[in-house]
């Protein structure tokens, strides 16, 4: 049967094992953070801009009749 003192060891290898691996991934993912920014200075992505048509219509009446109809639908 485990003693009181072992089952603390145990505990606190656990536990340091975790916090280590817990140090270890805060470490690499700050570095690599680091490591992509410097790629994406160096290589940089093109950014195209959508065109996009807004969708007026020509008689400002006819988009009052179709809100008409939309709150007349949702009765």
């Amino acid at each position: 049967m485990l003693n009181l003192n072992e089952g603390l060891t145990l505990m606190a290898t656990g536990m340091g094992t975790v916090f280590s691996f817990l140090i270890i991934l805060w470490f690499a993912v700050s570095i690599m953070g680091k490591v992509v920014a410097w790629l994406n200075k160096l290589f940089p992505e093109q950014v195209k801009e959508a065109i996009t048509a807004s969708p007026r219509a020509i008689n400002p009446e006819i988009e009052i009749a179709i809100a008409i109809a939309a709150a007349k639908l949702r009765k």
